[in-house]
């Protein structure tokens, strides 16, 4: 029974010795990595819009809709 009751504490003392080990990025690094991922998104969202448009336009083209 006592063995049941100290699994918990010896996890979280395990857990608490791993994310001492964990090396957390610095401020600078993170400011840079969420502006390099805003930026990919950004220019996904970009791309996405012009092939839209431009397979839009394919279509509109080829079926005669909306002229």
């Amino acid at each position: 029974m006592s063995g049941a009751l100290t699994a918990p504490f010896k996890f979280f003392r395990e857990v608490r010795a791993e994310v001492a080990k964990v090396t957390w990025p610095s401020r600078k690094e993170t400011l840079v990595t969420t502006g390099l991922v805003l930026a990919m998104a950004a220019l996904a969202a970009i791309f996405f819009f012009v092939a839209d448009q431009v397979v839009g336009i394919g279509v509109r083209l080829l079926f005669g809709v909306g002229q």
